[in-house]
């Protein structure tokens, strides 16, 4: 059983990570009779960065309706954009379900992956230095797994309490009459800041950069309501569509009425801070678009409170009592917030993974991670990302069902016609990749400054999916078998 001790010694399908992507491929591959696969988790628990992250607040900017599998939708969600513990449930829900606990390794982190090109499979090696071997491996780290950390002077000096948002402490922080400071204003910050004011003596919110923060439906459902969507599902289901068709019509940007109308929603979400000077601050200098669009109702108000400061001053040191400005003022701090979010260009380059002839990933990637529809790599053999380069858009759940569905359709492909290993053209995932910065190069807003978040160092897009999923599912689905290198061998049998 690989929930307990043993340790098979191969594996055909080995999947990196027990996160929304890695449950929809383990089910989806039962579905299509693969039952030979561990999913290798570096936690103690499923569910990705629902399980590993919760900080006061965390809750999902999608609506609930629309971050749910087609497969196994949910209809009793307790509000339109749920929580971290009940998406955390849900993700349990399907394990459980789909019986997906045997197949799941905890405490088992990926350190290495080298493609053995004699015995055509993939050589893993984990952080505690057990080794084994796969016929194919799936990476479903996606895009938030290494933690960003600031580069400010000093940090490491700090003498008390420093907490990032993504590694918050299970035990939880007690903030009540502590003076605060929050360094950063995007994702996290949003929702953890209303959070905890409340408590605090003082906050402190030094920001770089203003966000657009656009008001959220997220009121509790009516118990009438949650009733009517379990009773008719066919009530919810008309929701998710009508989700669906907002996030497809908003987040391609090329629709200047309906770019005006969210910029008119955020300034009245804006309006709701009280001083001047700090609503000038919050407004945001750059396109709607060119960075993630937040959603919050009570961020901007937080600003309204006595004990509640903005500084947009540059950060010039992390002293040991707080944080120091280049006017020269240091304010002091009992508790250091970083809201600096995830190294998003990474990908699955977080480990040391080579190829054939022992080509680095890192080194392919050397000016920004992409890939053949962000799933996989030439020179790569069997090797499948998800949630991989320019493939985040609209519901991440449903790009991720279209890609994994992509994956099985490669597998069952291979299975069939006895194919040991396929490797994407060098030539075509050139083409693609080319033709794909191009599109991005088409989306004004994208080419802006408030555009980091998107880019690798290099200034490469390399997060975003410039389409509609719409259009992502018909590529996934297109055949493309010319479209790789495949080979065969008599003394392999199909699977």
């Amino acid at each position: 059983m690989v929930g307990g001790d043993e340790r098979a010694a191969r594996r055909h399908i080995t999947i990196a990570g027990a996160g929304p992507g890695g449950i929809c491929a383990g089910i989806k591959l039962k579905q299509a009779g693969f039952e030979d696969f561990v999913i290798l988790e570096r936690s103690t628990r499923i569910g990705g960065t629902w399980a590993n992250s919760w900080y006061p607040g965390l809750t999902c900017d999608t609506p609930s309706l629309l971050y749910s599998f087609t497969f196994e939708q949910k209809m009793d969600w307790t509000r339109a954009c749920a929580a971290q513990p009940e998406i955390r449930e849900y993700m349990q829900h399907c394990v459980e379900k789909y019986e997906l606990a045997p197949h799941i390794r905890f405490n088992t982190e990926l350190s290495e992956a080298r493609w053995d090109d004699d015995g055509c499979k993939w050589l893993l090696s984990t952080t505690d230095g057990w080794t084994t071997s796969s016929d194919v491996f799936v990476s479903a780290l996606g895009m938030f797994n290494q933690l960003q950390w600031p580069d400010i002077r000093g940090l490491e000096d700090f003498g008390r309490q420093a907490i990032h948002t993504g590694n918050w402490p299970e035990a939880g922080v007690d903030f009540r009459g502590k003076a605060v400071a929050v360094i950063g204003s995007a994702a996290s910050a949003t929702q953890v800041i209303p959070e905890i004011a409340e408590d605090v003596a003082s906050l402190v919110v030094y920001m770089r950069t203003a966000n657009w923060v656009a008001p959220k439906e997220d009121a509790p459902y009516p118990k009438a309501k949650l009733e009517e969507m379990r009773l008719n599902p066919e009530v919810g289901l008309k929701s998710r569509r009508e989700y669906l068709d907002f996030a497809e019509a908003l987040l391609t940007f090329d629709k200047p009425e309906m770019m005006k109308e969210v910029e008119g929603k955020v300034l009245e979400n804006l309006a709701t801070v009280d001083d001047p000077e700090t609503r000038r601050k919050l407004r945001p200098q750059v396109p709607l678009g060119s960075q993630r669009i937040l959603f919050s109702n009570n961020f901007y108000p937080t600003f309204n409170r006595e004990n509640v400061e903005l500084v947009t001053d540059e950060i010039s040191s992390i002293t040991p009592q707080g944080v120091r400005t280049v006017d020269g003022r240091e304010r002091t701090a009992d508790v250091l917030v970083l809201a600096t979010g995830y190294r998003t260009d990474k990908f699955l380059s977080v480990i040391e993974v080579a190829g054939r002839g022992g080509v680095r990933l890192e080194d392919v990637w050397r000016e920004g991670a992409h890939a053949y529809l962000g799933i996989t790599v030439s020179g790569f053999p069997n090797l499948f990302m998800l949630y991989g380069p320019n493939t985040n858009q609209g519901s991440i759940l449903l790009m991720l069902e279209h890609e994994v569905d992509y994956v099985v359709r490669k597998l069952e492909h291979m299975r069939q016609d006895g194919i040991v290993w396929l490797d994407v053209r060098q030539e075509v995932m050139d083409r693609y990749n080319e033709a794909l910065q191009q599109d991005l190069d088409a989306v004004e807003v994208l080419q802006t400054i408030g555009t980091k978040y998107y880019r690798a160092a290099s200034g490469r897009i390399v997060t975003q999916w410039p389409h509609t999923m719409a259009e992502y599912r018909a590529r996934t689905t297109a055949p493309d078998e010319d479209a790789f290198e495949e080979h065969r061998a008599e003394h392999h049998a199909s699977r």
